[in-house]
């Protein structure tokens, strides 16, 4: 099977544990490129925390997709085009407030220049500014700041308390929003029906293809949509326990070269 579009998860994926490409994996990435297959670039980070990787891998230059906020934007990297975009109701923002406060929770959002943070800060918001290079601006009045389109909100805290968290918002807020760990240690408040799966759907109707082209590799909670949409779901060494037993394939870690042994595999066209 020819496969022509890769969809990547970043972090604990595409990147190594010091979060960079690997030279093999680019030079694999660029070489698919090259063929005139796509890369897709699909993470739970904002735009902006994704946009320096895709620069790294030309993906402007030969027109791949940057999937940010969990899929719920899209952009075509060469159009600068939005593809697709989908924001969180705004009226459930102050009951969403009132729960992190309430539990003891990072609560944050975005800006295209830096992370929005609602109820003081933890290590997992130091650690998500540290993920995106963004910094972060703390605010006493966040239900009044945040009056413009937000794509997705995040808590923070520790693993048990977002497990309880992911419980308990779900119940609260059944199918009007879409509620996941991304990390043991990350919420993700999600538009409904909002995943890296459903968006990828979209992609696939905008670029006229079947999702039997298509590779899907990820390691997190939040890759388990695609990776079981995907027509190959991959799933990488050092992935979660339910994440690898979703997958087709599992791949070598994400400090082995895990990804460009898939393309190696399954996608370079070898003399």
């Amino acid at each position: 099977m020819a496969y022509q579009i890769i969809v990547l998860d970043l972090d604990g994926t595409l990147t190594n544990s010091q979060k960079e490409i690997t030279p093999k994996t680019k030079e694999r990435l660029m070489q698919i490129q090259e063929e005139g297959k796509t890369v897709v670039l699909a993470s739970g980070r904002p735009t902006p925390g994704v946009q320096p990787l895709a620069d790294e891998l030309k993906l402007q230059e030969y027109g791949g997709y940057i999937l940010s906020f969990n899929g719920a934007k899209i952009i075509n990297c060469r159009t600068r085009e939005v593809v697709y975009n989908k924001t969180v109701p705004m009226e459930y923002l102050p009951m969403l407030y009132d729960y992190a406060v309430k539990k003891n929770l990072g609560i944050l959002s975005y800006t295209d220049t830096d992370i929005i943070l609602g109820n003081g800060t933890n290590e997992y918001t130091k650690l998500e500014a540290k993920i995106n290079h963004l910094p972060m601006q703390e605010i006493e009045n966040f239900v009044e700041y945040i009056d413009f389109p937000e794509n997705k909100f995040l808590m923070t805290g520790d693993p048990e308390l977002i497990f309880g968290a992911q419980k308990e918002l779900r119940q609260q807020f059944g199918e009007r929003l879409n509620i996941f760990r991304s990390e043991p240690f990350f919420l993700e408040i999600m538009p409904p029906r909002v995943d890296k799966a459903y968006s990828l759907g979209k992609l696939l109707e905008f670029l006229e293809k079947d999702k039997a082209d298509m590779i899907c590799c990820g390691d997190g909670f939040n890759d388990l949509s695609m990776i079981q949409f995907a027509g190959l779901g991959v799933a990488m060494a050092n992935a979660q326990k339910e994440v690898k037993e979703a997958a087709d394939f599992i791949t070598y870690s994400n400090d082995e070269d895990g990804v460009a042994h898939v393309v190696e595999k399954f996608m370079l066209e070898m003399e």
